[in-house]
């Protein structure tokens, strides 16, 4: 099924400004539909023809469609409101009876005009009443009629609106408050009452201003929105905040026009109170991961200096290197922690620690060794120049830990068994499709023996891809020269 914009952009006639006002409509009229407690179905000229190309189911009544109209095309004579309005004709002022799917239900067809242009057709349709509307469905309906005429006019949806709704945007089923053009309260539903009776705001609020109301209200030490003052006088088509009482509501002003003055408003009401509860818990959690892993880095980077120091104490050479190494581990594993504080969420992107690995391998090599790009210590060290191929995407931390260490051991032995003496490139390729990820370590130097590498460093790494990646580590010599190390791992997916 094609997008609105698909159907606007394959018709002509159709500014660019134009389609964006449909655009804009479509992400409002939920409002509309609610108040209306009806379906909404946008008609515009295709081809020659009506065609429907959006349609809004409401969320305080039943529907007449089962079946979704977008897509569906009128023949000559079907719906002559639909074809005359599209066609320039005049709108008709009154609801005829329809039939939608074997049932008879009212039908009502307005246009939607900017800059006195008729864009489109809104067909209103809604299920027969049977018995009488209650007073609060009959205020509703009213306001929705309001808006009906805005539309008409060019002025619905309203400009410089906030559309899509921010999280925990109220609907009409939450609660409704009619304001006239001072602010003051001349009708609320039952569900708006109710929410504002929870914030301490008692009796009938008919009559009073809503701003007056609720600043009795407010709690002092919490800082206001300042669009809260507009919100609560109906002036500004903005959404706010307001905390009282420990609870918080969730408010939009919908400003009413007519021929271009504000008469009046509506403000949709939501309790908000445990949304946002939850909120703040979720950026509190955040904050501490966050702090425990930057003090988790740092503890690590103080054993590697500790670890650091301690090896130029050593006077033997064996125990210096075995310092070195676990150093050179210590610091792979803090590389994961500060990766993590620069993400959202427990999930590394690891082509990132991909590099630093590479360039801590390379600098904690003998040192025969300099790595490109920096100064040459000693004129007989040979220079190692460093390459990332590939992506291999986010990681989860409980596996990125475990990949970035054993990524370091191999890039480690490439440099110091393959490139110590001759020098040359250490390439990381990296190939990722879904769950499924491929890291080849690869050096051009000297290459290795008919043997498998031996050693701590191999034992480390081969442990962590089988025992806690539940993977295979492989090693090969290239046709071209040198060492290729084959990680083959299936990651968990990432939760979201």
């Amino acid at each position: 099924m094609a997008s609105l914009s698909k159907y606007v952009a394959d018709s002509a006639g159709f500014t660019e400004k134009g389609a964006e006002w449909l655009q804009h409509l479509v992400g409002d009229w939920n409002l509309v539909s609610d108040l209306l407690r009806a379906d909404l179905v946008l008609w515009i000229q295709r081809e020659g023809k009506p065609t429907a190309v959006a349609h809004c189911r409401p969320a305080t009544g039943s529907t007449v469609y089962y079946e979704d109209p977008v897509g569906l095309v009128l023949d000559e004579g079907e719906a002559p409101e639909i074809w005359d309005l599209l066609g320039g004709g005049a709108a008709a002022r009154t609801a005829r009876t329809v039939r939608r799917e074997g049932r008879e239900a009212r039908g009502l067809v307005v246009p939607v005009r900017k800059n006195g242009v008729t864009l489109a057709a809104l067909a209103v349709e809604s299920p027969l009443q049977e018995g009488t509307l209650s007073d609060s469905a009959v205020k509703q309906e009213q306001l929705g009629t309001r808006l009906l005429r805005m539309l008409e006019q060019g002025a619905f949806p309203i400009e410089g609106a906030p559309i899509p709704p921010r999280r925990g945007a109220p609907r009409v089923g939450d609660g409704v408050v009619e304001l006239d053009d001072q602010g003051v309260v001349q009708w609320a539903s039952p569900n708006a009452l109710s929410a504002f009776h929870r914030f301490g705001i008692d009796g009938d609020m008919a009559g009073i201003t809503l701003a007056e109301l609720s600043t009795e209200v407010l709690q002092t030490r919490v800082p206001v929105d300042e669009s809260l003052p507009l919100v609560l006088m109906g002036r500004a088509a903005w959404r706010s905040d307001m905390q009282a009482r420990g609870g918080t509501l969730s408010l939009r002003a919908v400003p009413l026009t007519e021929n271009g003055q504000r008469i009046g408003a509506v403000i949709l009401v939501r309790d908000v109170t445990e949304l946002r509860r939850r909120e703040r818990e979720l950026i509190t959690k955040d904050a501490t991961i966050r702090e425990v892993h930057h003090r988790v880095k740092n503890n690590l980077q103080t054993v590697a200096a500790l670890l650091r120091l301690q090896s130029r104490r050593m006077k033997s050479d064996e125990a210096r290197e075995a310092l070195t190494e676990a150093m050179r581990r210590v610091s792979t594993i803090a590389l994961v922690h500060e990766a993590l504080l620069q993400g959202s969420q427990e999930a590394v992107y690891f082509d990132e620690v991909i590099d630093r690995c590479l360039r801590l391998a390379v600098d904690a090599a003998s040192a025969s060794v300099h790595r490109a790009g920096t100064p040459r210590l000693t004129d007989t060290q040979v220079e190692v120049r460093t390459e990332r191929i590939g992506r291999a995407g986010s990681i989860r931390a409980e596996e990125a830990t475990p990949l970035a260490l054993v990524v370091t051991e191999l890039a480690t032995n490439a440099v110091e068994h393959g490139l110590s003496e001759t020098g040359g490139t250490l390439t990381v390729r990296s190939d990722r499709t879904g769950s499924h990820l491929v890291i080849n370590i690869e050096d051009d130097g000297v290459g290795m023996e008919s043997a498998t590498p031996s050693g701590l460093g191999t034992n480390i790494a081969l442990t962590l891809v089988q025992g806690q990646l539940g993977g295979t580590l492989t090693w090969q010599n290239r046709p071209e020269g040198g060492t290729r190390a084959t990680i083959e791992v299936y990651l968990d997916p990432i939760s979201t």
